[in-house]
């Protein structure tokens, strides 16, 4: 199906545009009333990620309210986990919590590879969304980067240093690594069957990237999000590691279209360390969206002038936080709208 809007796509892939497109991670969900509204009638989130048609419905939402010019699917990075035989819950106020975890080897070979069978409700909520969509605008796929998955296997919830997963590596790196594997091969699997289903574009989400030192982010993160990229080949890939801030100009070598920046990496910098070839995306302060209207379209046209006329996509630098207003978040889109188709 021929898309009505492809600025997205053709950003990605580093075509010129009339326009910089812009969407926002998090943006289907918890700034929306209609979201809430459906997420009230249900038990929880995970209801709602293994609900296809109720799934597709948020991740249409942004499109009809904030004019976004990308839907992302509605799911949750921590599918794969469960996929591979790790199944966990969602603590209100709290986050996910595993009640089992991955700690040796009798732990790792309980696991098995996720296939496109086992996350059958996703597949099959791209498919409701494709249709609902009808062309609008493209739809983005993603999943968690391995190392992030690796940390919630390893730690069991989220934490502020990851501490037991972080000595995992130093402590039985061979053990990591082939966990590591197990969880890429799973990965590769899931994404395969987003684009299948008709995802145009794919992000890997390395939410936990910050943490680790640039030797090892390239060793046990960043090989396996570029071993990802060689196994795409049909859509355009988008890398976002947060706080990666050492190791952009080995994200800019890997076989990705797309590098994204947090809200912290100095655009000038980034672009330098990646160079020139790569599509940048991002990267306003969330929580400039917590500021008047008139400051959110001034610091918008200040991230727009910093980008340039260079390869862009607009989008904040980590996701939009759960008690900002909708009409500011709007306000930020339709301002990187109007103020780049004048540039």
């Amino acid at each position: 199906m021929e898309l009505k809007n492809d600025l997205l796509l053709r950003a990605a892939r580093g075509e010129k545009t009339e326009r910089t497109p812009v969407w926002v991670m998090r943006q289907a969900g918890r700034i929306l009333k209609e979201y809430l509204e459906i997420r009230s009638k249900l038990s929880g989130f995970i209801e709602l990620v293994q609900t296809p048609e109720l799934a597709a419905e948020v991740t249409i939402q942004p499109v009809d309210i904030l004019g976004v010019d990308a839907a992302i699917i509605f799911s949750d990075i921590l599918v794969i986990p469960e996929a591979m035989g790790l199944p966990y819950t969602m603590e209100e106020g709290k986050g996910p919590l595993f009640s089992n975890t991955v700690k040796n080897e009798a732990d790792l070979g309980k696991l098995k590879i996720a296939d496109e069978d086992s996350l059958g409700y996703v597949i099959e909520a791209i498919n409701v969304t494709k249709k609902e969509l009808n062309g609008r605008v493209p739809l983005i796929g993603f999943a968690g980067a391995p190392w992030t998955i690796f940390c919630y296997m390893v730690e069991g919830k989220g934490s502020k240093t990851f501490s037991h997963a972080r000595k995992m590596l130093y402590t039985n790196p061979v053990f990591s690594h082939k966990l590591l594997d197990k969880i890429t091969d799973s990965t590769i699997n899931y994404l395969k069957g987003q684009v299948a289903a008709g995802a145009n574009i794919v992000q890997v989400f390395d939410s936990w990237a910050g943490i680790l030192p640039a030797g090892q982010y390239d060793d046990f993160s960043l090989k396996y999000i570029s071993k990802i990229a060689n196994a795409i080949t049909d859509v355009p890939v988008i890398v976002f590691a947060k706080g990666a801030y050492a190791s952009r100009k080995s994200i800019g070598s890997i076989n990705c279209d797309v590098v994204g920046l947090d809200w912290n990496m100095d655009i000038k910098e980034s672009r330098s360390l990646i160079g020139p070839d790569k599509t940048l995306q991002g990267n306003m302060d969330p929580a400039t969206l917590y500021a008047d209207f008139g400051t959110v379209k001034s610091e918008t046209r200040k991230m727009i002038d910093q980008f340039g006329k260079a390869k862009h996509i607009a989008n904040l630098g980590h996701g939009v936080y759960p008690d900002m207003e909708a009409d500011k978040v709007k306000c930020f889109i339709d301002e990187v709208k109007e103020y780049s188709s004048r540039l």
